[in-house]
């Protein structure tokens, strides 16, 4: 942080006026602020932030999903998937980091916030791709990094690291065709070669 940078305790104050009970816990750790609200005040809560004095983050950085299933020591309240947005205001520059959870793990759904900052329309793709993540109101939610036919969301931490099914160009045919994995799981032990006189050691 530059010595030009709003302090994170004046962001911290700022982001707790302006939010009111939106806020469900808001916290600085090395230097940054997070704030967590609920997903029914999630796009109200983001629209106060870019707009209210104190706040005026004109500028969502990144967005990003999160799988807490097995996530040992987080305050997440039981929820799995969590939506993560990083938040800059140019004019008084500050950072904010915003995170809600979806209420639903077996279909996890947020608004989404892409009419109030446009940067977020691929970042939200990317989440609902990768996590499954369904953003409510995005004009265009499809799939934007896997291929169309992809099933499943491989950043689930429940995804296969081998994947459901693999694709190969099949010249027979002239086009990509889809098979069942042929990956066997095995286990790799190296070989360690042992010499008595190895490099003219005795």
């Amino acid at each position: 942080m530059t010595e030009y940078s709003v302090r994170p305790e004046a962001t911290r104050d700022a982001v707790t006026q302006a939010l009111g009970d939106k806020v469900k816990h808001i916290t600085i750790a090395l230097g940054e602020v997070t704030v967590q609200v609920a997903a029914r005040d999630y796009h109200a809560a983001a629209l106060i932030l870019r707009d209210a004095p104190g706040c005026q983050f004109e500028q969502m950085v990144d967005l990003c999903a999160v799988d807490y299933s097995d996530y040992q020591g987080a305050a997440q309240e039981a929820s799995r998937y969590c939506v993560v947005v990083h938040l800059l205001s140019i004019s008084l520059n500050q950072r904010l980091r915003l995170q809600v959870f979806a209420p639903d793990d077996d279909m996890p759904v947020v608004e989404s916030i892409n009419d109030i900052w446009n940067s977020a329309n691929w970042f939200e793709r990317e989440a609902f791709d990768l996590f499954g993540v369904v953003f409510e109101g995005h004009e265009d939610l499809r799939r934007i990094l896997t291929d169309y036919g992809f099933i499943g969301h491989p950043f689930r931490k429940d995804f296969p690291t081998t994947g459901h099914v693999e694709m190969r160009y099949d010249a027979e045919q002239a086009r990509v065709i889809y098979q069942p994995v042929t990956i066997e799981t095995r286990e790799i032990t190296p070989r360690i070669v042992r010499e008595d006189k190895y490099g003219g050691l005795h």
